[in-house]
């Protein structure tokens, strides 16, 4: 797995490796995917969710409990709910985001996939992901995964990351490149 050695250089990526590697040898890895995914979800919408995770002073034995509500309401796999635990106890809530973003990294790679990361301005649509996946698959010459964040500081267009290459297309970098050749 070319990529792991990248990841694992981080606390995130450490725990991303060991949760990967348990649903691998497990044979776990689609369930522990869709949980994982579930909880990637859950965080996002949840404000609540967000703060708890964020939170110096959420102890560990109140995360354990909340992970472990929260695990039983997404009703996610017994291997992904253990893991959470495994995070509160160890006080690494504030990890989770990091770990769930190079989990599915870890599982894209696994797939034969590769992981684009994408930023833009607003979200996009389901539309314009599948037309960047597309384009980016005829690029990389293999299924692409979207990893979509936000940063309105971009004004506009995209940053796409995809193994090495960065396209920025931005309109915050088009501007700034507009004022530097005005500038003489």
């Amino acid at each position: 797995m070319e990529i792991s050695g990248g990841i694992q250089a981080s606390l995130a990526g450490r725990y991303a490796s060991a949760l990967f590697g348990l649903a691998r040898d497990e044979k776990q890895i689609d369930a522990v995917s869709r949980s994982v995914e579930s909880l990637g979800q859950a965080l996002a919408d949840s404000r609540e969710f967000g703060q708890l995770v964020a939170s110096p002073l959420v102890g560990r034995e109140e995360a354990g409990k909340a992970f472990s509500a929260i695990a039983a309401r997404l009703k996610l796999d017994a291997l992904t709910a253990n893991f959470l635990g495994v995070l509160a106890r160890n006080g690494r809530k504030s990890q989770l985001a990091q770990v769930i973003r190079l989990f599915g990294r870890l599982a894209a790679e696994h797939r034969g996939e590769t992981t684009a990361e994408v930023v833009s301005a607003r979200p996009l649509s389901d539309d314009q992901i599948a037309a960047l996946k597309t384009r980016l698959k005829a690029r990389a010459g293999r299924d692409v995964t979207i990893d979509a964040h936000t940063d309105p500081s971009i004004l506009g267009g995209l940053i796409v990351k995809l193994g090495s290459q960065m396209i920025d297309a931005s309109l915050k970098t088009k501007l700034n490149r507009l004022a530097q050749a005005m500038k003489g």
